[in-house]
């Protein structure tokens, strides 16, 4: 029997409702726990400024290296899925939100369809994204930009990161991840 090809995909997180690091630690043990999923690699979290509808609580954000079995569009249902199972209500863009789990790469494929777009479309301007994913994989070069995450980050202006919220070894350790 053929064994499942395995895919690297790079994805964000952020909850600026509730209990937002209750949230991130629920999303990260659902895909954890998750057949054809593991976590590789968990940035730290950190406490970001809303983007678009400034008139919001800040947001804990942060990114995970995930190696996983399941096709693109499979997996953007797997997380919504996990978004929908925490309470995710349907808002205005860039609204706040309880939990967002965004694919930000797949593998090195440059794909857009009426779904999904990968890389995502608003990963070199967002410092919440691209600094957890310097963290993670500094090497990674953005498929579309040739460019290095870390020297995106370098290039990027506005600043949205207020500070690191905690350690990855605190979402880990909640969770038993740690290895």
């Amino acid at each position: 029997m053929a064994q499942a090809k395995k895919h690297i995909s790079y994805i964000g997180f952020g909850s600026n409702l509730g209990d937002r690091f209750s949230y991130l630690q629920k999303a990260v043990q659902l895909i954890e726990d998750s057949p054809g999923c593991r976590i590789v690699q968990l940035s730290s979290v950190y406490e970001t400024k809303p983007f678009g509808i400034k008139e919001q609580g800040n947001f804990l954000n942060g990114a995970l290296e995930l190696e996983t079995d399941l096709e693109l569009h499979l997996l953007l249902d797997f997380l919504k899925g996990i978004e929908h199972r925490l309470g995710r209500r349907k808002r205005e863009k860039w609204d706040c939100r309880e939990i967002d789990l965004d694919i930000l790469f797949y593998d090195e494929l440059v794909f857009s369809d009426d779904r999904v777009t990968v890389p995502h479309p608003y990963i070199s301007v967002r410092d919440f994204v691209l600094i957890p994913l310097c963290e993670i994989a500094p090497g990674f070069f953005h498929p579309k930009l040739q460019i290095s995450i870390c020297d995106i980050v370098l290039q990027e202006n506005e600043q949205y990161v207020i500070k690191i919220f905690s350690s990855p070894k605190s979402l880990k350790e909640t969770y038993g991840l740690a290895k």
